[in-house]
């Protein structure tokens, strides 16, 4: 009754678009939060199937869980507490984001102690005051970085960093504070091969900030990371169409109120489906009474009375009798299709695609579809 369908070829050609506009550059795909609720094993196989070089996720957790379904591509991950034990990522062969000193040291021992060497990449903050190394911290964290490399405990593969998308000055003022630690690193005897600070707003924007690598997330999707930019003017389809089915039908009267507080009632006899999605699943309540809509039998439908946990109401109107039990349901998905735009929620909630996406619950089933 819930399905939020995957396109296989969408993620496959939104990875062909992001290598054209980087000139066939290194692509990271980012897999965190369920593959940004698409499924993260579906997500991952579909980008390297695509032509991406590595997968990433926020945490080891994730990661590992990718190794555990059977995910043999190269995974990179960069959150971690400051209780986490390596050893699991190492034997996994997951390199590790680095981005403090004792972080650093932690990674080192597990490795000394399982007789091998960790891979790692480096993660310097250039502006976002969040996740990354301070740049004081640059040079005692790169010179260890290099000692341990001689003594074939650890490999620098790269080096990366986060872009706060404040504006192109300010993107690119972080552009040349990376710069710099890249130079750093340099000097303190390490040869990245994956720099990367770019990630989807960038990879379409800021050129000069590709390097030789890109890590993006809602691009692969096929989703736009601009407000006043669609996927289609990107060059990018989206991958998810949330679908779900009309369980139940019934012709009602003119004045008939609808669903908890009868916030709506019916002005003409008309007749209402029942859709068995709610709010437990991802669909925001409050999108009641706001004007979305979905797909059914090709045409637009308005959303009518409260959502509720499990299920939320349609009014069908006139295509009462051209629909039974069963009909499918669009809720969002390719607006190229005539489907509804995931933005037109994210418009409505007064937030970003990104969050409907993540949002979207468990019940919900992620079926990779050609």
């Amino acid at each position: 009754m819930r399905v939020a369908e995957v396109s296989i070829e969408a993620i496959h050609h939104n990875v062909r678009r992001i290598s054209e506009v980087t000139s066939g550059g290194q692509i990271i795909v980012v897999v965190k939060a369920c593959g940004y609720g698409h499924g993260a094993v579906i997500a991952a196989e579909a980008a390297m199937s695509g032509g991406a070089t590595m997968i990433a996720t926020a945490d080891l957790e994730e990661a590992l869980q990718l190794r555990d379904a059977g995910v043999t591509a190269p995974l990179l991950c960069w959150l971690h507490g400051p209780r986490v034990d390596f050893a699991p990522a190492i034997s996994a062969s997951i390199e590790v984001g680095v981005s403090r000193l004792s972080h650093l040291e932690a990674l080192a021992a597990a490795a000394k102690e399982l007789g091998t060497t960790a891979t790692l990449q480096f993660k310097v903050d250039t502006g976002l005051s969040r996740n990354g190394a301070a740049k004081e911290e640059w040079e005692t964290l790169f010179a260890r970085g290099a000692e341990l490399e001689r003594e074939g405990l650890v490999r620098v593969r790269g080096i990366f960093s986060h872009l706060a998308n404040a504006g192109e000055e300010a993107d690119h003022a972080q552009g040349e504070v990376f710069d710099e630690a890249v130079r750093m690193l340099r000097e303190a005897g390490s040869e990245p091969e994956m720099i990367h600070l770019a990630a989807s707003a960038a990879t379409f924007s800021r050129p000069k900030l590709h390097y030789n690598t890109v890590r993006v997330g809602l691009a692969a999707y096929g989703l736009s990371p601009f407000v006043e930019k669609t996927s289609a003017q990107l060059g990018l389809v989206p991958a998810m169409t949330l679908r779900s089915e009309i369980v139940a039908l019934r012709g009602v009267p003119a004045g008939t109120g609808v669903s908890y507080g009868f916030n709506h009632v019916c002005e003409v006899a008309t007749t209402l489906a029942l859709v068995p999605i709610g709010y437990a699943d991802g669909m925001p309540r409050a999108l009641n009474g706001n004007g979305a809509w979905v797909t059914i039998a090709g045409e637009p439908r308005p959303i009518v009375g409260r959502i509720g946990m499990d299920q939320f109401i349609v009014d069908v109107g006139p295509l009462a009798g051209r629909v039974e039990l069963g009909e499918p349901v669009v809720l969002f998905g390719d607006p190229e299709r005539g489907y509804p735009a995931i933005e037109v929620w994210s418009r409505l909630m007064r937030t970003i695609n990104y969050e409907i996406l993540v949002g979207i619950g468990p019940r919900v089933i992620r079926q990779a579809a050609e």
